[in-house]
């Protein structure tokens, strides 16, 4: 109809006006997308920044602003200089900003505790996940199947092969510099409070390459390198390492993300609840959830979840006891894990946690509840995969293979993996018994080197 608005306006702090088709609308109002309002971007990170309530239904409208700025940057780039690279057509930023916005829709409730941290689950971005939630079975997929795109969203997100798309809209939406991380970390900064902010430029410096289709930045002018680019990337890239140092990995987020695994770590042995029952949940309804779950179990394990909901709720955290960083235990670092996170941790940390539990009390006549707590050895390390045109070279090529020439490229990857800690936590506030608990620890991690003071904590 002549004159009907295409686009409606919504109100983004971090962004402002962000507009949105009425496509993308009909996606948002489905069932799916709209439990993510009940999803926290950071999990248990408010327990920490108390401004950090923002949730992955704000990250995805933010992704997707991210990813149309990024499309009009390409496309003034192509305009200004189309050798060797190609635009973005209408029909393809069509997909990509409909992509951005779905693409964090497979996130459980305090998933990276659950998946990425404690190995329970295997990832959200599976693509076995991405076909159930975006099949024809669901309100959302209904609507994408209506609007013609299944089957290219999910080629993008699902990597699922039944129809080849150009690589540059994967990594328009999620590849190491991409919407999804412009988005998050300008919000994540927004609502913790820290300063930090990255010069939203960067979008300007990327192209798309004719011959294979791949995002890249191109870093060559005349021979020489663009250093002042090269550097705004790196920023980018440190300031995601801040972050991670200072709000993803926080210790008493770890403490808080804790308790609510083990919760379901507990459930799901008990055979009370499968990984499918979590992708309806929101941070409010899994709690309840994992404590109805657990009714009819017996008492012990009933008590346990039900202990572990509430001192979640009321913010009451285990206290550390050992901590056995990478830096100080890189030797041993690949066995911990071996042994300790999935497939067969589960039964690994109850072992141990049962033989310090006893240990403490044979020392001290006193009952202490004990978590082991393993992340992957990878955690969430992004290496810099973002293509780049190197200066003398004929082909684009991942930025990380010129990390010889870029040291601070090298350092960032030696922080992210110096960042693992292997934990030994325990639900207790006395140092004296938090001190018993450490000497069992390092008994039963006798090659492992603690570099937690419990006086000092």
């Amino acid at each position: 109809m002549a004159g009907r608005k295409r686009f409606s306006v919504i109100r983004d702090p971090v962004h402002g006006d962000v507009y949105l088709t009425h496509e993308e609308l009909r996606l948002l109002d489905t069932r799916e997308m709209q439990r993510l309002r009940g999803v926290k971007q950071l999990g248990t990170a408010y327990l920490v920044f108390p401004g950090a309530v923002h949730t992955r239904f704000d990250h995805s409208i933010g992704s997707l602003h991210m990813a149309s700025r990024m499309i009009e940057a390409l496309n003034l780039s192509f305009e200004l200089d189309p050798a060797g690279c190609v635009g973005v057509s209408e029909e393809e930023a069509r997909v990509i900003r409909i992509t951005a916005l779905l693409h964090d829709i497979t996130h459980i409730p305090f998933g990276h505790s659950i998946e990425d941290q404690d190995g329970i689950f295997g990832r959200h971005d599976r693509p076995e996940r991405f076909e159930r939630l975006l099949g024809g079975g669901t309100a959302v997929g209904k609507v994408l199947k209506e609007l013609g795109l299944a089957e290219e969203v999910l080629a993008v997100l699902a990597g699922s092969g039944r129809k080849r798309v150009p690589p540059c809209w994967g990594q328009i939406v999620g590849g190491t510099i991409a919407s999804d991380i412009l988005d998050y970390l300008a919000r994540d900064a927004y609502f913790t409070g820290l300063r930090l902010s990255v010069d939203p430029r960067v979008t300007s410096y990327f192209r798309v390459e004719r011959a294979g289709g791949n995002l890249f930045i191109d870093l060559a002018k005349h021979d020489l390198l663009r250093e002042d680019i090269l550097s705004e990337v790196v920023r980018l890239l440190e300031a995601r390492y801040y972050f991670s140092e200072r709000v993803y990995y926080h210790h008493a987020k770890v403490a808080a993300g804790a308790l609510v695994a083990r919760a379901v770590e507990l459930a799901i042995s008990a055979g009370a609840l499968t990984e499918p029952d979590f992708q309806d949940q929101d941070d409010h309804s899994v709690l309840d959830l994992l404590e109805r779950s657990v009714e009819r179990s017996e008492k012990g394990l009933r008590e346990r979840v039900r202990a572990l909901v509430r001192r979640f709720r009321e913010r009451q955290l285990y206290k550390r006891a050992a901590v056995f960083p990478r830096y100080d235990n890189e030797a041993v670092q690949g066995e911990l894990v071996q042994r300790y996170f999935a497939p067969g941790g589960a039964k690994a940390r109850a072992d141990v946690e049962a033989r310090i539990a006893d240990l403490v009390r044979f020392s001290t006549g006193k009952s202490v509840d004990v978590i082991v707590y393993c992340p992957a050895k990878e955690m969430q390390l992004k290496e810099a995969r973002t293509h780049v045109r190197w200066p003398g070279k004929a082909e684009i090529r991942p930025l990380s293979e010129f990390a010889d020439r870029v040291p601070r490229l090298a350092d960032l990857e030696r922080s992210y993996r110096a960042l693992w800690k292997f934990y030994v936590l325990a639900d207790t506030t006395d140092p004296a018994l938090l001190l018993e608990v450490q000497k069992a620890a390092l008994a039963e991690f006798s090659e492992s080197r603690n570099a937690y003071s419990v006086r000092e904590g």
